[in-house]
């Protein structure tokens, strides 16, 4: 069927196409570097505004870029719900909000998930919108990089963040570049069940986030409570990058609080002030959080200040030079293992820009250099918490 001449006459053709594409793109271009211009090209821009009606659309149906309260107009209060019910409404809202947005992960939709987030998804939304999907990362995130370009939404539930090492070229390559490289915007939310403290050994239980913040593209967020939970998975929905969204498994069932039935906005980049002190600053976010407001609690006679960081990437460098001026005692503390961790990012930014308010070195309580043990007691021992009284200490005999 083929022949030689055949052959001979569609490389012909197709080396002639190619040709013609390149012709003039190869050419020397004389560019003048801006780098604020390429600062500012590494983020797609959020669209604001509410978009006309399409035909026939029901009036009285908020639109699918219809915006949540914003941060600043974000609402306090509301009925305790733990964790996981915080995450579970965001997704719903939001599914209710977006048309175009599509769930997908393993076992997500009549079983409801690993960690049942999405239970009853399926039976209110479909299997078009809800949709199980074989175990293969890499292709996961490619679909949902592929949904993007077809002008939808998309949310993939990472079963648990350590498997994300499967998908981590779809990730770091293409999802974190393709607004650079060629201005199309990668609308894509991966959640990311993280964390120890519940005995799931070293496969179950890492913290991973600082892979990520090293790639420019991405976004990272972490929260710590009920209503940043909320809030920041709404807000990571709605923006057109591609958003990591670590969820903490030990917060899920054991951590509660107010949460506003409405539909709101975190912003994204910006920490939240715990509790203000005058001794010493503990920079923190999720689980460990929580660790350090148990030790402020447990310790009346210091004043300890608390800083909750929510986003990791874009960090709100503001808020942590107003943590360093309150005290001058600096004290990172994260879940992740010490060397390479977010915490030494952080130490050398305040080392750099606020050496002149500082009182003494800036110290990190984090995580054992080691994988995660199984056993329990072994467990306590490699996480970060299991130090932290050592630390406050150093600081305070500083």
């Amino acid at each position: 069927m083929l022949t030689e001449e055949a052959m001979q006459h569609i490389h012909e053709e197709i080396k002639r196409e190619i040709e013609e594409e390149l012709s003039g793109v190869l050419d020397p271009v004389n560019l003048v570097p801006d780098t604020k211009a390429e600062l500012g090209d590494v983020y797609a821009p959020r669209v604001t505004g509410v978009p006309p009606l399409a035909d026939g659309e029901d009036e009285t149906r908020p639109p699918a870029e219809a915006g949540a309260t914003s941060a600043a107009e974000a609402p306090e209060g509301g009925p305790e719900k733990r964790f996981v019910d915080a995450i579970t409404e965001g997704l719903n809202q939001s599914m209710v909000r977006h048309d175009n947005l599509v769930l997908m992960g393993q076992d997500i939709a009549e079983y409801g998930g690993a960690f049942k987030i999405t239970e009853g998804f399926v039976q209110q939304f479909g299997k078009s919108r809800v949709r199980n999907t074989p175990l293969c990362e890499s292709a996961i995130v490619g679909c949902a990089l592929g949904l993007s370009l077809e002008g939808y939404k998309s949310v993939m539930e990472m079963q648990f963040a350590d498997f994300v090492t499967a998908g981590f070229n779809q990730i770091v390559n293409n999802l974190a570049k393709i607004y650079y490289r060629w201005g199309q915007a990668a609308n894509v939310v991966i959640r990311m069940p993280t964390g120890a403290g519940v005995a799931a050994g070293p496969f179950h239980s890492q913290s991973n986030e600082a892979w990520f913040v090293h790639t420019p593209g991405l976004k990272i967020v972490y929260p710590s409570t009920p209503r940043d939970a909320k809030g920041l998975l709404i807000a990571a929905i709605n923006d057109p990058n591609p958003v990591l969204y670590f969820e903490h498994k030990a917060l899920y069932r054991s951590v509660s609080g107010p949460v506003p039935e409405e539909y709101y906005e975190v912003e994204i980049g910006k920490a939240r002030v715990v509790q203000e002190g005058e001794d010493v600053s503990i920079i923190t976010y999720g689980a460990g959080v929580h660790w350090a407001a148990d030790y402020a609690k447990g310790h009346p006679e210091l004043s300890i200040d608390i800083l909750d960081l929510r986003s990791l990437l874009p960090i709100d460098h503001d808020a942590i030079r107003a943590a360093v001026r309150r005290t001058g005692k600096v004290l990172v503390l994260h879940e992740d293992t010490l060397t390479g961790g977010i915490g030494a990012e952080i130490a050398a930014w305040i080392s750099e820009f606020c050496f002149q308010l500082l009182d003494a070195p800036v110290l990190r309580c984090a995580s054992l250099d080691t994988p995660i043990p199984f056993n329990a007691q072994l467990e306590r021992n490699f996480l970060a918490v299991s130090r932290l009284e050592e630390y406050v200490q150093k600081l305070m005999d500083y």
